[in-house]
């Protein structure tokens, strides 16, 4: 392994978590439009709220991370990617901002007008950001960013099979975490009802996804040739992982255990991404630009990978912390996590 690999693996397993906590994140805003109307889904709503009410803003943690390592690791790649993708990281980028400037401001509001209206924006940024993001991946997987700036044709990169396949795949797979994640934070709160409702919707979207993802690779073999023959190839054990994991979260969520469910869930997720990624290694932008020629000097991946090593002493522990104190069940006297909220008076 280079010193080019280990920084890239570094930054990849911040990409595999945003996939799996920014993708929860997005998907519980998918639940949210599905929720129904205001009564009859406002129980499920004040469940994701209180779900994602202190870790929303820490998952784009993750995000930033991908890009600011991209940017000084592998500057060249990172140039390539954001002047030929600039369209659908705009719109990426505009989602997320309409996605958290209405979680902020819906509870702050009393209109019922003004929360519809927020929380429609909430839901919808929810189902298009993660598209966008998606449709990203598909363009560089299959070989549409070539190096340099703006060398790639600016719409066809990202609107293409792969790339609607991406988005498509993206969406799904961010309800399903969320249904997966929704389970065990009902089951917490004393919401089994609600739990069984999620659990119905993790089992169903497991299964389009899966079909989906069956179909799909019908269309890299079609679109995406060398992305196909290398998930069919040095990839494969890495993708019959993730299938295997995806079946066992089935069989755990049918029978209700819904913390080890999220276990296999997430391996499921991220072993599909490690498949991507050992699919086109050595290429950071396929069929041209390799690692080693993309990484910048050796004297800056040094201390890129120092300062990564320090912060992530720093940064782990802290969200490590973070995340496990908010999957603690209530203390008898407090009050009801995810309980129904009283509803807001309209004036």
């Amino acid at each position: 392994m280079t010193l080019a690999d280990a920084v890239l693996g570094v930054m990849f397993v911040g990409l595999i978590a945003y996939g799996l906590f920014g993708g929860a994140d997005f998907g519980a805003g998918v639940w949210d439009l599905l929720a129904g109307g205001t009564r009859r889904g406002q129980r499920q709503r004040d469940l994701i709220e209180h779900s994602l009410g202190p870790v929303w803003e820490a998952n784009h943690v993750w995000l930033i991370f991908v890009l600011v390592v991209l940017w000084t690791a592998f500057s060249g790649a990172f140039v390539s990617v954001t002047t030929t993708l600039y369209q659908p990281l705009l719109l990426a980028a505009f989602g997320m901002i309409a996605r958290g400037a209405a979680f902020a401001f819906r509870k702050s509001v009393t209109t019922l007008g003004l929360r519809r209206f927020l929380g429609a924006s909430f839901a919808l940024s929810s189902l298009i950001t993660p598209y966008f993001l998606g449709t990203i991946v598909g363009g560089v997987a299959s070989g549409r960013v070539p190096p340099g700036i703006g060398a790639g044709d600016v719409t066809t990169s990202w609107v293409n099979p792969t790339s609607t396949l991406g988005g498509v795949l993206a969406v799904l797979v961010c309800a399903y975490l969320a249904a997966v994640f929704l389970c065990g934070d009902a089951r917490r709160d004393g919401h089994e009802d609600l739990a069984r409702e999620f659990r119905g919707r993790a089992i169903g979207t497991a299964a389009i996804t899966g079909a989906v993802g069956l179909g799909g690779f019908f269309v890299l073999r079609a679109d995406a040739p060398l992305l196909f023959a290398g998930l069919t190839g040095r990839a494969l054990p890495v993708v019959v992982v993730s299938v295997v994991a995806g079946l066992a979260a089935i069989v755990l969520l049918v029978r209700r255990r819904y913390a080890p469910a999220r276990v296999a869930s997430a391996l499921a997720v991220a072993a599909i991404l490690v498949g991507w990624a050992v699919a086109q290694y050595p290429y950071l932008l396929p069929p041209a630009l390799t690692i080693a020629d993309a990484a910048v000097a050796r004297a800056t991946l040094v201390a890129t990978l120092v300062s990564l090593v320090v912060g992530a002493l720093i940064l782990v522990p802290s969200l490590v912390y973070l995340y496990t104190l908010f999957q603690r069940a209530p203390s008898d006297d407090a009050p009801a996590v995810g309980a129904v909220s009283a509803p807001t008076p309209v004036r």
